[in-house]
């Protein structure tokens, strides 16, 4: 009996991952709860104590001892206190055996069940207190079932949830898959305490660091600020305190060895190491690596940073969809403008150019002096015609004042230009031959071959 006993104690502690103490207490509580189910009265205060080396099980009912009893359950007489212990004092607390002879079948299955219940407890709470510190580590897990919102992994004796919103969008994930997560946060719940993993968080590459790099281990190098975009690109600045060490040769490796193993840890995602440096200036131009910066103007108040690359790598600083230059800005902190040489030349030339020139400067006429009449420009020939229309009609105006409204319309075309023939009529006088006609005539006119002129 003694040995299956100690054996049975040994499995469950075992299989739970839980110390021997911590079963042995499950199993007296159990069975004071069940056996408070046969007492007489439900208000008797029954515990269990189970011997570890004869794997006796006692039960016990605690009463205090006074002079008169008011109640029975609770109270005992000090005259038989003192059966049980000589000592006794009315106050004390007396511990009486209560062992029943005989448990039934009903109770043994209670037992059971309130067993196993707090077999549970006992689990989640090792699994609590085990999991809360570890925050922000990383830890090997096993997929094991995927839904389309969430996905459980197996984490050694618990389970955990990868979230959507931290899985990788590019990643290809089945079931039995073994993974490397990070620790989010842990939650409690009434089934359990609920552990959140990710995949996607940019300290998951501190953690690979950490764990594939022993000097960012040491702490000889160290991790200043990691910019991710999960499944595409990384960048990672690093620095050191000791001159004589290059931190980024040292997270690189041998032929990139190092760096190799993380990038395979997170299934081909490409990470940029770039030396951290307290000038912002340095730092920038460090963090749109592997472009060259030809000059950095930095506007510490708005935080902004104007960076001048040549023409053929603006691409390449910018990189694709902007990633290269979205980075490093998450990177740096900074607010980011990308320009080439001749943009920013064209800039500058078109910043520099002199205001326009007035009209007369760009006819080159000299300067009209004031007080002097303004030069006349030579009158053409429809301007001289004008003029000589407008001084014929002042002239018969003011010859022949208080005449009727008719008598003044005077037809100025007809009295200066040689009459025209009417349409439909033919004039005496034929056009030569070869001879253009003059412009007015042109205009004016507009003749057929059924009047008898030529075209």
């Amino acid at each position: 009996m003694k040995t299956e006993f100690l054996a049975a104690i040994t499995q469950l502690s075992a299989e739970r991952n839980l110390p021997k103490e911590e079963v042995l207490e499950v199993l007296e509580s159990a069975l004071a709860s069940a056996y408070k189910k046969q007492a007489a009265s439900p208000d008797e205060d029954i515990f269990v104590k189970i011997d570890p080396f004869d794997s006796k099980i006692r039960a016990y009912t605690r009463k205090t001892v006074v002079e008169t009893i008011n109640t029975p359950s609770q109270e005992i007489l000090l005259k038989e206190a003192r059966k049980l212990r000589a000592t006794a004092q009315i106050g004390e607390i007396i511990e009486i055996e209560s062992t029943p002879k005989s448990t039934g079948r009903i109770t043994i299955q209670s037992v059971k069940q309130t067993i196993l219940q707090r077999l549970r407890e006992a689990e989640r709470h090792v699994i609590y207190g085990e999991f809360v510190n570890r925050e922000g580590e990383i830890i090997s897990g096993i997929i094991q079932f995927i839904e389309s919102n969430r996905i459980y992994v197996r984490l050694n004796r618990t389970e955990a949830i990868l979230p959507l919103s931290e899985q990788i969008v590019n990643e290809h994930y089945y079931k039995g898959q073994r993974l490397k997560f990070y620790i989010l946060r842990i939650e409690r719940d009434t089934n359990g305490p609920q552990i959140v993993v990710s995949r996607s968080q940019p300290n998951l590459v501190r953690c690979f660091f950490e764990l594939e790099i022993p000097e960012v281990h040491s702490g000889i190098v160290e991790v200043k600020a990691i910019a991710r975009e999960a499944g595409q690109r990384s960048k990672v600045a690093v620095a050191t305190s000791q001159e004589s060490i290059d931190p980024v040769g040292c997270c690189l490796g041998t032929r990139g060895i190092r760096l190799q193993s993380i990038i395979k840890e997170l299934n081909g995602e490409k990470i940029d190491v770039i030396q951290w440096h307290p000038d912002p200036e340095v730092f920038i131009a460090n963090a749109l690596n592997p472009a060259q910066v030809i000059s950095i103007e930095i506007n510490e108040a708005k935080k902004t940073a104007m960076i001048i690359v040549p023409d053929k790598q603006l691409s390449l600083a910018i990189g694709k969809e902007g990633q290269n230059a979205r980075l490093a800005a998450k990177l740096t902190g900074w607010r980011i403008d990308i320009k080439s040489v001749s943009a920013a030349e064209a800039e500058e030339a078109a910043y520099e150019e002199p205001k326009v020139e007035t009209a007369a400067e760009e006819a080159n006429l000299p300067p009209i002096p004031q007080g002097e009449p303004v030069p006349s420009q030579p009158a053409t020939e429809e301007e001289e015609a004008a003029a000589l229309i407008s001084d014929e009609e002042l002239t018969l105006a003011a010859a022949t004042p208080g005449e009727n409204e008719e008598g003044k319309q005077i037809r100025f075309a007809e009295d200066i230009l040689p009459a025209l023939p009417q349409a439909g009529k033919q004039s005496k006088k034929k056009p030569r031959k070869g001879k253009a006609r003059s412009k007015q005539y042109q205009r004016t006119s507009s003749f057929s071959e059924e009047d008898g002129y030529e075209e």
